[in-house]
């Protein structure tokens, strides 16, 4: 049985609460437009693909309730800041409701298509990765963080299915350890070999030659190509560059911004430094000693080798 994430009930909207895996596998129940704000602020879900579908159910659920379409909209806009899909969704379903059209029907066709685009892009991906690679990821780009199959975790779990042999070193990904936790378990039950890695181990892998090729999702990417992606993701772009690796990125085409032409104007989410300070109720780091929590970095695109997309491969290197 595939790994889903969310489920549409009509009434209410099933959410596999990711802060509790792999320990515990709890659903929420969410009812309304500002318990999935909520849920998409805390990191119930996460993924720019995730979090544009559930956003669009949760316009739904806001709207048959009877609140405001702005207010709706305003409310989920504002969670968080640099995943694209978050407001391509809330547009599409926000145009719907104006054009006299189902937002419902325009949600669940945002769902069916990005899983379709997953599909594709693993069946375009999985061609670009050797027999036999030792592929490094970061985060969780899975079936957690899509409406399906996943982007950069898609495209291995489809080179996997086809038969291919392929090894996955995962970036354990702090604070949140969505490797560690959310990557990893689904690598686990693919069947797909893999190791956890301390998010500082991946220069040191790459200079013993045990890293084949780079695959990383996305949650913005700009008009000439510069990627908004986990913090890390950078720092992995200029050690593969450096190391000769193909550096890969994986993610739909809903990921792209048409109106910003460059990474430095992304806007950059900043959580809580507590949520460096501490995990899971214990507490890390002296209380009187600040953190810088930035979420995102974003990779320019002469670190990219190339772009993987439901619609084929944008080469950025070579």
């Amino acid at each position: 049985m595939e790994v889903k994430a969310f489920f549409w009930k009509k009434t209410h909207l099933l959410l596999l609460d990711q802060r509790v895996l792999p320990h515990k596998e709890e659903w929420l129940v969410l009812e309304d437009h500002r318990q999935v704000a909520q849920a998409i602020k805390d990191m119930a879900v996460r993924g720019a693909p995730a979090i544009g579908c559930v956003a669009a159910y949760g316009f739904v659920l806001g709207v048959k309730k009877g609140y405001p379409p702005e207010e709706v909209y305003n409310t989920l806009k504002n969670t968080r800041p640099t995943a694209y899909n978050l407001f391509y969704a809330l547009d599409r379903v926000t145009r719907a409701l104006k054009e006299g059209a189902d937002p419902e029907e325009e949600a669940v066709k945002i769902e069916e298509e990005d899983y379709k685009a997953n599909r594709q892009m693993g069946e375009i991906g999985k061609d670009l990765v050797p027999d036999n690679a030792r592929v490094l990821t970061i985060c969780n780009t899975g079936a957690l963080a899509t409406a399906g199959w996943g982007t950069a975790l898609g495209v291995i779990r489809s080179a996997h299915r086809a038969g291919k042999k392929v090894f996955v070193w995962v970036c354990e990904t702090r604070p949140f350890l969505q490797g560690a936790r959310l990557t990893a378990w689904e690598l686990l039950k693919e069947g797909i070999p893999h190791s956890i890695i301390t998010d500082s181990t991946a220069g040191f892998l790459m200079k013993k030659g045990m890293v084949d090729c780079v695959l990383v999702g996305a949650d913005r990417i700009t008009r000439r190509g510069d990627v908004a992606n986990k913090i890390g993701t950078y720092t992995l772009s200029v050690l593969a560059k450096h190391h000769r690796i193909p550096f890969y990125v994986v993610a739909p085409t809903s990921t792209f911004d048409p109106h910003i032409t460059d990474g430095d104007t992304i806007p950059i989410e900043e959580r809580s430094q507590e949520e460096v300070k501490s995990f899971h109720g214990c507490r890390v780091a002296p209380d009187g000693s600040p953190a810088l929590h930035w979420a995102f970095d974003v990779t320019p695109a002469e670190n990219i080798t190339a772009i993987i997309t439901e619609k084929g491969v944008v080469k950025l290197q070579g």
